[in-house]
């Protein structure tokens, strides 16, 4: 038995997947304990085997307010006040975890790469640190674009000066998030780490990712694509319409935090019926009765089963985050991606990439544009049949069972065993 500390930013997206993989490890018969910033206790399930523990002194209305600012999107203003958000969450988890890691008795970490508090920790405590990305992966590659950037693979001379002068801006934007690493990494008396990927284990590092999707990268024995990691169903739930078979299914949803889009979802309705298509709206709560009444779709609601949406509909147009574009793929469904905010223009970049879908720029939203790209993603087979190769490696790639076997063998390897093995991002080493 092996006592797991956590720490994942307080996302919802994030959560469950640390929710999904900590589920794994209590049934292999580890202990779980959950180290999240003040006000997010609230947003995990829990259950036997898992204890949460909020550090800071934050509200759950203040935390809402800053998990609402970041998912705004937005200017370099924006993006400053995200930076100097996450700066303050990493600022709490670094002063309050150590001592409670120790009062607890923790054995290893696993974090979130988007959190650096995790690694800072797990260096200043000596601990086995496991990282995990609940979003796009932050590799440092020269040939691949920061993930939050929406440009194209480009391995020429040119991509890579591009990419350089997108590093020296990133660097420049979070620099306030950059002094908080460099500051703790001295008080816990750490070699110097000045970035979050100076904060990411360097024995095992684990992403929701398969290789077919990704840009080229150069191979490495630490990285580990595993695919979705999500909890199970055993039988697939039933869906609260049936689609008119002789007509088009357009599915859209942007996740939990984007959700409140009301005049798109408008947009992308009236842009359905132009195609001569049905469509399905799920605004995951965040829209009121009266306002998703004026929704002129077939279906408008907050939640439904998406991976059993998926299956049915024909197009999905989504805000292109992590998980549902995984779920589109596994499903074998072209996607419009309408990207808003964190590494979402990177997960859009990379659908175009592959051909497995069109990209529409938030600044290019008419009702024409969005009815021209759900014609060609209805029509023009490649879409679909360049999604279902790449949903085949989705579903076999092994998920949070392989995610679990892992992160058990770095707590081997920690012992002085052999190296974690797994599907790399290159094949398995």
């Amino acid at each position: 038995m092996t006592r797991f500390a956590v720490v994942c930013p307080p996302y919802y997206s994030h959560l469950r997947l640390f929710e999904t993989l900590a589920a794994e490890l209590v049934r292999r018969g580890h202990v779980l304990h959950f180290i999240v910033n003040g006000g997010a206790a609230g947003m995990i399930t829990g259950g036997s085997g898992i204890t949460v523990h909020e550090v800071g002194q934050r509200s759950r209305a203040d935390l809402d307010r800053l998990t609402t600012r970041a998912a705004a999107g937005g200017g370099g203003l924006s993006v400053l006040r995200t930076v100097r958000d996450s700066a303050r969450l990493t600022d709490e988890l670094c002063r309050e975890a150590p001592a409670l890691c120790r009062d607890l008795k923790i054995d290893a970490i696993i974090g979130d790469q988007m959190e650096p508090a995790a690694g800072l920790v797990a260096g200043h405590l000596h601990l086995p640190l496991v990282s995990v990305a609940s979003a796009l992966p932050i590799h440092d590659d020269p040939a691949v674009p920061l993930p939050f950037l929406g440009w194209p693979y480009d391995a020429s001379e040119a991509g890579l000066k591009r990419n350089r002068g997108g590093v020296m801006v990133a660097d420049l934007l979070l620099a306030r998030q950059n002094r908080t690493i460099a500051r703790w990494a001295e008080t816990f008396q750490l070699s110097e780490r000045r970035s979050l990927a100076d904060c990411l284990s360097a024995t095992c590092q684990i992403s929701q990712m398969v290789e077919s999707f990704d840009f080229p990268r150069q191979p490495s024995p630490i990285r580990h694509g595993v695919g979705p990691i999500r909890a199970m169903r055993r039988e697939a739930p039933a869906l609260p319409i049936r689609r008119d078979p002789v007509r088009p299914l357009v599915f859209a949803s942007f996740g939990t935090l984007q959700g409140h889009r009301l005049r798109l979802f408008r947009k992308i309705a009236e842009a359905s019926r132009l195609v001569g298509a049905d469509c399905v709206v799920a605004h995951c709560g965040r829209l009121g009765p009266a306002e998703a009444a004026t929704i002129d779709a077939a279906l408008v609601t907050d939640f439904l089963p998406q991976q059993a949406m998926l299956r049915e509909a024909d197009v999905c147009v989504t805000h292109a985050g992590m998980n549902t574009v995984l779920d589109a793929l596994e499903a074998g469904k072209p996607m419009l991606a309408i990207p808003m905010a964190f590494d979402q223009p990177g997960i859009a970049a990379r659908i175009v990439h592959h051909g497995v879908g069109e990209r529409l720029t938030r600044g290019h939203l008419s009702v024409r544009s969005i009815a021209s790209r759900l014609e060609r993603l209805l029509i023009q087979a490649s879409f679909t049949d360049n999604a279902r190769r790449i949903g085949g490696d989705v579903a076999r790639a092994g998920g949070s069972t392989l995610a679990a076997d892992l992160v058990e063998a770095v707590l081997k390897a920690s012992m002085g065993e052999e190296r974690p093995e797994g599907h790399g991002m290159h094949g398995r080493h």
